[in-house]
């Protein structure tokens, strides 16, 4: 692996408060040098290493940010539900849409369906500059198909948590526990293994306090980070349970109550938004400035699935995130990369400090305040993962 200096950075974000200005420690008129992979040095460019690197890029002014990681994605799925989100935005009801839909369709498709979407989903998240991603099972539900989705998975992420407590399947209607059972016992044993996280969606029409902690107890038992749904539908349990559990994250977090901020407030659990998908849903926006002002971690991630967010782009999140939850751009960016790497308890994305990964998104643009400034424009110009270029090659 070759090393990269890259030159005439006009804004250069780290992440990094000892590195420049502010809490992004923003460098101007810069230079980042990479080898093997790894970031090496970053300053000024008129103090670039001389005769450093195998190639140099010549920025020409524009910025570049931390690759953007992205810690809530369903990415492995088969079928397609337009026709619900159509009937969704007409004001419809649509009784046979939901995630029933997907389960049916993921059950009978080819391993290499499921891999080709999953491959298309992967390399648009890295043209929109996602360099890290997290991918759940969950339109399984059944044991078999719960492990081959994850098998999937792990192919293309190391971040895969294990999801078959999504929602009861329709065979296990009316015996909510016995299919508890079910994902606690055989299929945990089946899945176990190419997973680092579980995850379950405790919340209204899913499942309760109780149940979820039967699922997280046995995923923490095999060895698995706990991660969980919580709080999306409306006010219940779910923070309380991510908090007990000490769980990475909790995702949603819509309906908050006071008890609520304060536990995460006092605990290490991220607070991850998901604007895109209330974005599709016309839900109701979480308040992050509420949970910011109370000193709670919050991450933003696109929740990318075929039913309620389909979309990989983590720019949208961050311009949905300042204009709709109240964040300001700098928290939005900083949440949108080092959020999210704290959501996944990564200390080597999300930032580019010395050593951290090479992963990087070079804009087309003079500052990082034209994510949510322009939204829905192809700002990123080219992706750079682990020191190495990825499509597009803009720059």
């Amino acid at each position: 692996m070759g090393s990269v200096l890259f030159r005439r950075i006009g804004e250069l974000v780290t992440n990094d408060p000892a590195a420049g200005e502010g809490p992004l420690g923003v460098l101007h008129d810069a230079a980042l040098f990479v080898e093997t992979g790894r970031v090496a040095w970053t300053g000024p460019d008129d103090a670039a290493p001389q005769g450093a690197g195998d190639e140099v890029v010549d920025i020409a002014g524009a910025a570049i940010v931390p690759g953007f990681v992205d810690s809530h994605t369903h990415m492995v799925f088969a079928g397609d539900r337009a026709t619900e989100f159509a009937a969704r935005m007409a004001g419809r009801p649509y009784a046979a849409g939901g995630i029933e839909t997907t389960v049916a369709a993921t059950r009978v498709a080819s391993d290499s369906e499921l891999s080709g979407t999953l491959a298309r989903l992967t390399a648009e998240a890295l043209r929109a500059g996602t360099t890290t991603f997290e991918c759940k099972s969950g339109y399984g539900l059944a044991v078999e198909h719960e492990a081959r989705c994850l098998r999937l998975a792990r192919a293309v992420t190391e971040e895969t948590t294990f999801l078959g407590a999504h929602v009861v399947p329709g065979e296990f209607a009316g015996r909510a526990d016995d299919y508890v059972a079910l994902v606690a016992g055989a299929m945990l044993d089946a899945c176990a293994r190419f997973a680092r996280w579980v995850d379950v969606f405790c919340d209204e029409g899913a499942f309760d306090a109780d149940q979820a902690g039967v699922v997280l107890d046995a995923g923490r038992a095999r060895g698995l980070g706990a991660r969980v749904h919580a709080n999306q539908l409306g006010h219940g349990p779910g923070v309380r349970v991510a908090v007990k559990a000490r769980a990475a994250s909790a995702d949603h977090c819509t309906y908050l109550s006071d008890d609520d901020v304060e536990l995460l407030a006092g605990s290490a659990t991220v607070a991850t938004l998901l604007p895109a998908c209330d974005f599709s849903l016309r839900a109701p926006y979480p308040d992050a400035r509420r949970l910011l002002d109370a000193g709670v971690t919050v991450a933003l991630a696109t929740d990318c699935n075929p039913g309620t967010s389909y979309t990989t782009s983590m720019p949208l999140c961050i311009a949905l995130a300042v204009r709709e939850l109240h964040m300001s751009p700098e928290e939005a960016l900083a949440a949108a990369t080092l959020g999210g790497a704290k959501a996944l308890r990564r200390d080597d994305v999300g930032h580019l400090r010395h050593g951290a990964r090479a992963d990087l998104a070079v804009l087309d643009a003079p500052t990082y305040l034209h994510l949510p400034y322009r939204p829905g424009v192809p700002l990123v110009g080219a992706t750079w993962k682990d020191g190495a270029r990825t499509p597009p090659t803009g720059r």
